[in-house]
């Protein structure tokens, strides 16, 4: 029984012990024995943008051989074009950019805010958001609706105010955000702030409130969003028989309802692969190449053929104006162009996927044994609360720990987003004192996949360094679950 009757006063306990917990984090990492020259060098994923995973000898060897050739770079989009069709159909559509965010920036601007030219006053828009994970990225692009939410991205920044994410905001839109049923917003954290408990989520009802509140602003809705993550801790458990979050299919439902496009953010997705937007029925799906799918950093906009018209037009790859099929132009959003290098590694990339896509898949599933495995050094009051899914979507595996705070005594320490920001959240900053690079690890959630120093030349496992990075998340765990009360001391 925890000695703490309330969960703030937890969370002061373990701030007053982080040098303690450090320490002990320290001489975990010397008794688990991970080698002096590997600390620093290796991780949890390398799906992160501040530290990507090398890239897989096939990509460099593509980029490589392709940068000593001339390639006009109109060429290798129709490349990447090519491919993504033979995937999804003719339907489909395709554009790189330099990154995801970009890729998200675009797609808000040409599909949801409204237009600039004519006469009259411009009129408000407003796109639906679902409350849920990482909403600095897919509800960014709009002011907050209802107001209670005007601040929630307030830390997250490491720049305030109109340089900060004030500065994604589009012209006249707003974001309306909907908590999803089934879901609890409890506060939790050193920095205590609510965080999205996900594993519950209903989708029938939380598209039955999606409705209600489209209804309510049936004149001003231009899109729909929600991330294309399809694990339990995001809130995507429940699929249909061929794999399909249930909730992104009926959200699909109600933007073809409303005659607005849903654009989804699924940064660490994998295009062919993972949550397939012609199941989903998504409009739009925005990928930021360089974390799952092994790419140089870049970001892809996959898309229906009509829609994904004006968003290659925005980019200068829609054909020049005199009448052709493509172009490298300029155009609004030529700052956002990616160059040749991650063209070529594009191309590669998309490649493996479509024709040998067990290249990505065996890693996860020789992870999860790892992460099984490893699991069973933790405490019984713990493993046996831990919820653990594999993505072939993200290349992940998922712990999710909500289910600690499931009865009246206080449950695992979960920090919040605004802790990694701050740099209090300890099981990412603890994982640094052992020598091990961080994965995202916050909202009771943590996702691990290989890539950074963990995975050899051709993109698999190397055992030994990924059983030691999970190993020494284990070995976290139990430190602070023991300094929190939740475990015995």
């Amino acid at each position: 029984m925890s000695e703490f009757k309330y969960k703030f006063q937890m969370y002061k306990h373990l701030q007053a012990n982080i040098a303690n917990i450090y320490a002990d984090a320290k001489r975990a990492a010397d008794e688990i024995g991970i080698p002096k020259e590997l600390r620093g060098k290796f991780g949890l994923t390398g799906a992160i943008s501040g530290c990507p995973a090398p890239l897989r000898k096939d990509i460099m060897e593509a980029s490589e051989k392709g940068a000593t050739e001339v390639i006009p770079l109109a060429r290798l989009v129709e490349e990447i074009r090519e491919i993504v069709k033979d995937v999804y159909g003719d339907g489909y559509d395709v554009c790189p950019v330099n990154t995801c965010e970009a890729g998200l920036w675009v797609a808000f601007d040409v599909l949801c805010t409204p237009p600039n030219l004519g006469r009259g006053d411009n009129y408000r828009a407003r796109y639906i958001a679902l409350y849920e994970k990482h909403m600095h990225h897919q509800a960014a692009y709009g002011r907050p609706f209802p107001p209670r939410y005007k601040d929630f991205l307030a830390d997250r920044g490491c720049t305030a105010g109109e340089l900060g994410f004030y500065g994604k905001r589009q012209n006249n839109l707003d974001t309306l955000i909907v908590p999803m049923e089934g879901a609890s917003y409890p506060n939790h954290g050193i920095k205590y702030y609510p965080v999205p408990f996900l594993t519950k989520v209903d989708p029938e009802a939380t598209l039955a409130r999606l409705s209600e509140v489209a209804e309510r602003h049936a004149d001003s809705v231009t899109g729909f969003t929600s991330l294309g993550y399809d694990t339990p801790g995001y809130g995507y458990a429940a699929k249909d028989a061929d794999g399909a979050p249930l909730l992104q299919k009926g959200i699909a439902a109600l933007a073809r309802k409303y005659d607005v496009p849903y654009v989804v953010d699924n940064a660490w997705g994998l295009p062919f692969v993972g949550t397939d937007l012609t199941r989903t029925g998504a409009d739009v799906m925005v990928y930021s190449m360089d974390k799952a799918t092994g790419s140089a950093t870049s970001g892809l906009i996959i898309g229906k053929e009509d829609v994904m018209v004006n968003i290659r037009r925005a980019l200068g790859m829609h054909g020049d104006r005199w009448g052709t099929l493509a172009s490298y132009g300029k155009a609004a959003y030529v700052t956002q162009d990616p160059g040749k290098e991650a063209l070529l590694t594009q191309v590669a990339a998309l490649r493996v996927l479509r024709d040998n896509p067990q290249v990505l898949k065996k890693p996860v599933d020789d992870l999860y044994t790892i992460v099984i495995e490893e699991l069973q050094a933790l405490p019984q009051k713990l493993r046996e609360k831990l919820l653990v899914s594999k993505s072939y979507n993200s290349t992940t595996v998922e712990i999710n720990y909500e289910r600690t705070w499931d009865g009246e005594e206080l449950g695992f320490p979960v920090f919040s987003i605004e802790d990694m920001y701050a740099g209090s959240n300890i099981l990412q900053t603890g994982l640094a004192q052992m020598g091990i690079i961080p994965t995202i690890a916050y909202d009771a959630n943590i996702f691990i996949s290989p890539g950074l120093g963990t995975s050899d030349e051709h993109g698999q496992v190397i055992e030994e360094n990924m059983r030691l990075a999970v190993r020494g998340l284990v070995r976290l765990l139990d430190i602070v679950g023991r300094y929190s009360g939740y475990l015995e001391q």
